[in-house]
């Protein structure tokens, strides 16, 4: 089994078509090139690249995203986005039992659907885990952002709380395999969920 990272149009349209296509050509240009790019775009987070940060290689594992600028508390930085499919695609695709190791870029949307970001993915899969992040996961109508959770400075590193999910039959080994090394003073040992207080 794969371990998973835990429209209407209103009014007239005809009208607005019709509107739409008197306006001259010259004016349509030069709305389009007024447009603001980077971090001062309508929409940041959807730009590409990314200003809020970039990819490169991290201490804690592989390749991370570290911050260009500071950010404040609260900033959507990125979409999560990739292939999505069910459950039982991932666990066909990925098989935590057969695996060397563990790696995917899977994150549960719903009780049906998983975005596989190692398919036409972003680079929102380069944020490390951390026990401690400095961001968070948000759904948002069954899209994953990822957003600040504090005020980041430029050149930290951006980290979320995976919390993997944890199920009743998880061994020491699987603990081991999903070892933590995020090197937080909260770190708990494993990107796992956190397991639940006991009566």
């Amino acid at each position: 089994m794969a371990t998973r990272k835990s429209g209407t149009t209103h009014g007239n349209t005809r009208s607005a078509v019709t509107r739409a296509a008197t306006v001259p050509a010259r004016h349509l240009s030069t709305r389009q090139s007024g447009a603001k790019r980077g971090i001062r775009a309508r929409y940041p987070w959807k730009e590409e690249p990314n200003p809020y940060f970039e990819v490169r290689q991290s201490r804690i594992q592989g390749k991370g995203a570290f911050a260009l600028r500071n950010i404040k508390k609260g900033t959507r930085l990125i979409e999560y986005v990739g292939q999505r499919i069910t459950w039982r695609t991932a666990d066909k695709r990925y098989d935590d039992e057969t695996m060397g190791r563990h790696h995917t870029f899977l994150f549960t949307v719903d009780d049906r659907t998983v975005i596989d970001a190692a398919v036409n993915g972003n680079d929102a899969r380069f944020l490390n885990h951390s026990c401690d992040g400095n961001c968070e996961a948000i759904t948002d109508r069954k899209r994953i952002f990822l957003e600040a959770r504090k005020s980041i400075k430029a050149g930290e590193e951006l980290l979320y709380d995976y919390q993997y999910e944890r199920s009743d039959d998880h061994t020491a080994a699987d603990e081991r395999t999903y070892a933590c090394r995020c090197g937080s003073p909260k770190c708990r040992g494993s990107i796992l969920a956190p397991k639940p207080a006991e009566d």
